[in-house]
């Protein structure tokens, strides 16, 4: 459909952030953008676009979602966009060994949809077009996100997954969510509390000599922080484990067997 722009009528915005890693062109910039803003999403975050950006050629191919763009948030590092999310899903059409929950778009929109409806701040991550995200990427996401489709043909353009994954978004907008996401006083913790912690512990870690061989450590890496994130650490219990590192590492006591 070509047509279907109505600026009288309401707008129905908000919901997850879609995070572009590495994005390749201004096209396909655009079409994120013009397929975000056809299911209500406006938080885009781009993580170093290769021709630069603000991008001529990503505001001629997204038809008309300049409001999109011109809110777009640049970022050097992954890290950094995912800083004040909760909730992160990585999309990739392989694993690559981790241990991850998968997630079909429809499943995955309920997820979010429930922990929006609960204040937490969701978001999904896209790799660069030709490669998709590489194993550190998807290490720092909650879940992973795969689309069921043929299997010897399930190749999905950047502006097609974000469309797809946003329209399952936006069928949710009615539905109740179906269970509480976290009970209790203490909020989620955000990306930017987990990495600090991640880059504590693994720092003390190396210290003790944790990791003896450096050919192993990334991966080593991302198994401690797959842990982690499984766990769904809330921002009292981030605080509670950097008191366990300081006591194992800093105030030690000797106790002795009487």
């Amino acid at each position: 459909m070509t047509s279907g722009t109505n600026p009288a009528r309401d707008s129905v915005t908000g919901g997850p952030a879609v995070v572009l890693v590495d994005p390749q062109l201004g096209e396909n910039i655009g079409a994120a953008a013009r397929a975000m803003l056809n299911c209500g999403l406006t938080d885009l975050r781009l993580v170093r676009p290769r021709d630069g950006w603000p991008n001529e050629k990503a505001v001629a191919a997204s038809s008309g979602a300049t409001a999109v763009l011109d809110a777009a948030r640049v970022f050097d590092r992954v890290e950094d966009a995912l800083a004040d999310l909760t909730y992160v899903l990585a999309t990739t059409a392989r694993l690559r060994d981790q241990v991850k929950r998968i997630l079909t778009p429809r499943g995955a929109a309920v997820e979010m949809r429930a922990r929006w409806q609960a204040g937490e701040r969701p978001g999904v991550m896209f790799g660069p077009e030709r490669t998709g995200l590489v194993n550190d990427d998807i290490a720092l996401a909650d879940a992973v996100l795969s689309v069921p489709l043929n299997p010897s043909f399930c190749s999905l353009n950047l502006a097609q997954a974000v469309l797809l994954i946003g329209y399952e978004w936006f069928q949710t907008g009615d539905v109740p969510p179906d269970r509480a996401v976290h009970i209790g006083q203490s909020r989620p913790a955000t990306k930017d509390e987990l990495l600090n912690l991640f880059d504590r512990f693994e720092g003390e870690l190396d210290a003790g000599g944790f990791f003896t061989a450096d050919d192993k450590r990334p991966t080593m890496v991302r198994n401690l922080r797959n842990m982690f994130l499984r766990a769904e650490m809330t921002e009292q219990e981030v605080r509670t484990f950097h008191g366990v590192i300081a006591a194992l590492t800093g105030r030690r006591k000797v106790h002795r067997r009487s």
